[in-house]
Parts: C-alpha cells; structure tokens; sequence
C-alpha cells in the first residue's frame, strides 16, 4: 500500500507548499519517516530530511557535534567509514548525522535544508512518526520529541512530533509498504496541512504538538477512520485550567484518548520549555486553528 495510493482520501485544505524539515529518533532509513517523505512530496511540499545515522530513541534531547563513523549506517544505509555526516548517493534531501536526533535537526536547519532552500531555513519541522507511541511520561526522554523541541525552544520554528502506537521496525525499502507505514504518513501530512493553511504563524512561540496514532486495526486502516482529538501530555489535577473545549475546562489526557478505542488520535500542545502541556491560551490558538479537524472524545 503506498503512500500515494492513499493520498485522495486525504481532504484539501488548501494549503501551500511548504519548506519542511523531516527528523526522527529511529534512524535516516527507518520506513516510517521514509513513508512520511514520500507524502509530504506528494502534497507539492519542499522536503528535506536530516535524521540520525542509526536508531537513537530514548535520547530526548542530547545534542553533540557528530563524530566520523566507523561501521555502516543502520540497515547499510551508508557505507562504513563514510564520515560523520552524508547524503544518499541519488538523493541530496535525504540526510543522515552520526549523532542525536536534536542534533540532526539542527543539522538541517542550519546546513542540509539552506543547501537546498538557496539559503532558507524551514518553515516548518514535522518529525516522526516515532515507532511506538510517546505519552506521558515517555515525552521527556524521546528523541522525536527533543528533535521537535530543539526546532521550537532553540530554533523558533513551529514543529510536530508524531508517534504511532503500531511497532515494528524495518527498512526504507520494505516491499510492499504495510499500511501502518502508509496510513500514518497519510495522516501525518494531513495534520500538517491543517497547521499549514491556518496561516502563520502556523503555531503560538514555544510550542510544539505531540500527535499519537493509535494501532492500525482492521477498523482503524484508512485515513478517513480516524477522528483527532485535543489533548493534553500530563495529568491537570493541580494545573490551570485548560481552553475549554467540547464543554469542559480539562482536556482530556493523551493517553486516555489513546485508551479509549475508536480511532482516536491525541493532539497534544506541548510546552517547548519544559515537555508539559502548554497554557490555555496557547491551546486556545491551536484549537481555533485545527477546529474544523478537531472533535470530542466519545
């Protein structure tokens, strides 16, 4: 199943094509972002992708110059002694660091993305999807979440992370495409053409979005079965309110919207100075921009 095969179920949503700037934690040659480059280029976007040489999860938001590589990159991606930095050989967008994924972003706002934009930074940082959700008490130390941090806090450059609940790592070239690949991406370049034709700035300062898919069943297989849900990363018992939303002054939390079955996907605004749920009024931004997508938890 690939990625364009899929790509009329999407709505259109008018949005431009946009200079975005791909990372993850799993690694350059992990499908899934592979299946996201694949779509955003389809939608008419200007993809460059910079991520790490090989799975770095679980390295939140480490940052370090990258040093030269000794073996090859994951899944022989790249060829052992290649340096500390490279390209694919037939394809200078794509991008891989001996390093973290913050420093992969980094990267590519600052060298692989200006090669190929004439100068130009990104407009946008969609990173992602993670294998495997991040929730809760995972954000902090996920590295798809640092990636996206580091574009937000560090960079000023509105960013989504995306995670989906269905695992199993493979290869860039994995054939066919299992539908979790494709689905996901088909859903991830949904979102992110909301955000876009919401008009800039596509996201309040400091914030980020942590989006979480849930498994793609056989009820949840296709794009138009998935319902998106604002949501918030921790638990608001001793918290401000949040922007009131579907009747109620607390969202409900990401993994709750997860556990509840349905298709539901989680949109969380996440604060990019501390990896906890942003303040009202900044939910109160995205909620005004992404309300036509947005319903209430059933």
């Amino acid at each position: 199943m690939r990625a364009q095969f899929l790509l009329s179920a999407l709505p259109i949503l008018g949005a431009q094509g946009a200079r975005i700037l791909q990372a993850n934690d799993d690694g350059w040659a992990e499908l899934y972002i592979r299946s996201l480059n694949e779509a955003l280029n389809e939608a008419g976007h200007d993809v460059v992708l910079s991520a790490p040489a090989d799975n770095q999860s679980g390295t939140g938001s480490s940052d370090k110059e990258p040093s030269p590589r000794s073996d090859a990159c994951e899944y022989d991606s790249c060829a052992a002694n290649s340096g500390p930095v490279g390209s694919n050989s037939t394809n200078t967008r794509l991008n891989w660091v001996n390093s973290y994924p913050a420093t992969s972003t980094r990267y590519g706002i600052d060298t692989f993305g200006p090669q190929i934009w004439n100068g130009e930074g990104p407009e946008l940082v969609v990173t992602g999807p993670n294998v495997g959700t991040n929730l809760f008490l995972a954000v902090p130390f996920s590295g798809t979440i640092g990636a996206a941090v580091y574009a937000s806090h560090t960079a000023g450059i509105p960013a989504i992370a995306f995670s989906g609940a269905s695992t199993g790592n493979l290869a860039w070239n994995t054939s066919p495409v299992p539908a979790r690949s494709a689905v996901y991406a088909l859903l991830a370049t949904q979102l992110t053409e909301a955000v876009l034709a919401s008009g800039t700035p596509y996201l309040p300062s400091e914030v980020f979005l942590n989006v979480n898919f849930p498994e793609i069943t056989d009820d949840c297989n296709g794009p138009a079965n998935f319902k998106w849900v604002l949501s918030r990363i921790n638990p608001g018992t001793f918290s401000d309110p949040d922007t009131e939303s579907c009747g109620s002054t607390r969202l409900p939390t990401e993994t709750s919207v997860i556990d509840a079955g349905g298709c539901h996907i989680s949109v969380s605004v996440g604060d990019a100075t501390d990896k906890t749920t942003a303040p009202a009024e900044k939910q109160a931004v995205v909620l005004q921009k992404l309300g036509s997508l947005l319903t209430c938890l059933e």
